[in-house]
């Protein structure tokens, strides 16, 4: 299991990366904004899958796999929990303006998943803000090396993040849209 999410935790950052690339060459190359226009359409729906299965995973590794969470991991969890639910309700409703609510959200987790990740491999900047339960610093695994559950979530967030965000772009020359309906003076 371990090494299947962390590939998927991986597939994420690969995905985030692809969309800023892609929003970033659309205008250059012609054939890249065609793929961008086509795949703008499943942005919140490929935010919510990674909402989900970073929620699923989470609760796999504390319910099935028995590994306690440390204090920094529910604030993880605090952010990414919600989202899933948000995002749910954004892809049904075609809400291209869940940028505004989400990006914050998804914003503070991987700040928060950054600096667990850097706990884990600095021991010494923890600075006591885990004092009860399992320590922040410790990891149950590194897979690969590097990957692990605080890394996972750092990936999961910053795609929620890019994909939201790209999502917010319209299909032209990345006006943003605005899905909300406002009353007329």
């Amino acid at each position: 299991m371990q090494v299947f999410t962390s590939l998927l935790a991986l597939g994420a950052a690969g995905l985030a990366v692809a969309v800023v690339i892609g929003v970033a060459l659309r205008s250059s190359v012609g054939w890249i904004g065609d793929v961008v226009s086509a795949f703008a359409d499943a942005a919140l729906w490929l935010a919510f899958l990674i909402a989900a299965v970073a929620t699923s995973g989470s609760l796999y590794y504390s319910e099935s796999a028995h590994l306690e969470p440390c204090r920094l991991c529910w604030f993880q969890r605090i952010a990414m929990y919600p989202l899933a639910v948000v995002l749910l309700v954004a892809a049904l409703r075609r809400d291209r303006a869940v940028r505004w609510y989400v990006v914050p959200v998804a914003g503070i987790g991987a700040t928060v998943s950054l600096y667990h990740y850097v706990v884990e491999w600095r021991p010494e900047l923890e600075g006591g803000s885990c004092d009860f339960g399992p320590s922040c610093s410790d990891f149950y695994f590194r897979e690969f090396g590097f990957v692990t559950l605080a890394f996972m979530a750092l990936c999961g967030f910053v795609a929620i993040i890019a994909l939201t965000t790209f999502a917010g772009a319209g299909r032209g020359g990345g006006e943003l849209i605005d899905t909300v309906e406002r009353p007329e003076r």
